[in-house]
């Protein structure tokens, strides 16, 4: 780009500075050659995908190609091709008043061969930026030919006084308006067949054809499509020509680790400065949010086909820091840690962010969400405490002996909600060697990352039913497993006894 090129408002001064124009995809293309020369990121905040999905954008950008992303809801796609402008130039030249940004050293339009033509090197120039050359439609079944391409106006052919016949009476769409710019259409399988198939002379051929007028546009652009693979049979389909017209599709998926996922989260949840201050969240728990996310992507009750977004971890994420915050405001703390038991104020976050199988419509989704904490805290239990079961079969020492025979005499502890701290610490070192047991595994631990822990161990040890949980309603309680079933099963009795039927 020229330098003080705000100075430059005629083509003639544009042709003296020795301006040269590219194409859209020579320009991106120019600009991520050098980037990768200097080493610079080309998708900052774009995570998980240094090894896969971003190399694969940059050989289609490199190969001058259109691209379609195909993945999953949730997957960043919309994010990256938003952050493709970063790969244009800062401003370039067009033809002033031009509808579709007219290149002054290759007009396109009526409208900018006649003033090229008339006034030569006296055009005016006006200078255009980045983010004004990104267009962006989500396609919905009512998007028409006319939004995209374009139609006659009525209008515009009384006031000029000119026939329907003349190029000047076209009302230009979307895409001739995104001429030398990055146009994006979202959820390409939602845009009915007919509409698709208008798409195909302006990809291979460059026609345009408007109310049986056929002009011949030229027009430079880079096309970017998102669309949900499961979608080619749930609402529409590509239709095959335009997708054989589509030079690079590229795969995009999940994180693949819980690191990448986490750093995902972190970079997008929105905190107040209050919640960032004033709340403690441990690792454990923000490693327990992102294996919610992983369970439910290999849940049985999940439709796996429409996938699991990574909003849900950020919405939970929200959720868990405001569940805390309302507990510290309630007992008018100063400061907390988030807790084990704040994971229940996730649940709305988790019921609308999943699509239920059968199965899991029949379990209902606040069920659904419980089973997937229970998953997420005993996969996380097995990487922080020996496995339960494997003592069992190998007839190893029985580190969980002592806090189950305690259980086991009859005694229960309930973990509310709501506690205030100094009860919360009560309420756990009430339960003998649940604290020895935790220093045993992790003894560097302080003193709230230590009662962290042993609430955790409850939830951990209930998961391989070594004891009880039960769901109260503003909490849980923990007691033996074998008494457990014996009073409900008598609560059942009672229930039924009562019953009377006609």
């Amino acid at each position: 780009m020229l330098k003080n090129f705000e100075n430059i408002k005629s083509f003639g001064q544009l042709k003296s500075n020795g301006y040269k124009s590219l194409s859209i995809k020579d320009e991106m293309r120019e600009n991520l050659i050098n980037l990768l020369k200097k080493g610079n990121k080309t998708f900052d905040g774009i995570i998980g995908y240094n090894d896969t999905v971003i190399p694969d954008i940059q050989t289609a950008i490199l190969s001058r190609h259109n691209i379609i992303l195909l993945g999953l809801r949730g997957q960043a796609k919309t994010r990256i091709a938003r952050m493709m402008i970063n790969l244009l130039d800062e401003f370039i030249p067009v033809i002033a008043d031009s509808e579709i940004n007219d290149d002054p050293f290759h007009p396109i339009s009526r409208f900018g061969k006649d003033i090229i033509e008339e006034l030569g090197d006296d055009t005016p120039i006006s200078w255009i930026g980045r983010d004004e050359r990104y267009t962006e439609k989500l396609a919905t079944p009512d998007v028409t030919i006319a939004d995209l391409i374009g139609d006659v106006d009525p209008i515009k052919a009384a006031s000029l006084k000119l026939h329907y016949s003349d190029e000047r009476v076209i009302h230009f769409g979307l895409i001739p308006r995104s001429h030398r710019g990055i146009f994006v259409i979202n959820e390409l399988p939602d845009l009915q067949a007919r509409i698709q198939v208008a798409l195909f002379n302006i990809l291979q051929e460059k026609d345009v054809q408007i109310r049986g007028f056929k002009i011949r546009l030229p027009l430079d652009v880079q096309f970017v499509f998102t669309a949900n693979p499961e979608d080619y049979t749930n609402r529409g389909s590509i239709v095959t020509p335009l997708k054989d017209r589509i030079d690079s599709q590229i795969l995009t998926h999940y994180p693949k680790t819980i690191s990448d996922s986490k750093k995902i989260t972190n970079q997008e949840v929105r905190l107040t400065k209050n919640q960032i201050s004033d709340i403690v969240v441990p690792e454990l728990l923000e490693n327990l949010i992102e294996q919610i996310a992983f369970t439910a992507r290999e849940s049985e009750y999940v439709d796996s086909k429409s996938g699991v977004s990574a909003r849900l971890t950020i919405s939970a994420y929200e959720n868990l820091i405001s569940s805390a915050e309302r507990r510290m405001l309630i007992n008018n703390e100063k400061k907390t840690y988030v807790r084990v038991s704040d994971l229940t104020g996730i649940i709305p976050s988790i019921t609308g962010k999943i699509e239920l199988v059968y199965e899991g419509e029949l379990e209902g989704p606040v069920k659904v969400a419980q089973i997937l904490i229970s998953k997420a805290i005993r996969q996380m239990f097995l990487q922080l405490f020996p496995n339960p079961e494997n003592i069992k079969k190998k007839n190893m020492d029985n580190p969980f002996q002592p806090i189950t025979l305690w259980f086991g005499n009859g005694n229960s502890v309930d973990i509310l909600t709501d506690i205030s701290a100094e009860k919360y610490k009560e309420v756990l070192n009430s339960v003998p060697h649940l604290a020895s047991f935790v220093e045993k595994f992790h003894p560097d631990l302080d003193e709230k990352l230590k009662l962290l822990m042993m609430e955790f161990a409850l939830h951990g040890l209930a998961e391989f039913s070594l004891i009880s949980k039960h769901h109260l309603e503003f909490g849980n309680r923990f007691e033996d497993m074998f008494s457990s079933m014996f009073s409900q099963s008598s609560y059942d009795e009672d229930i039924n006894e009562d019953e009377s039927y006609p």
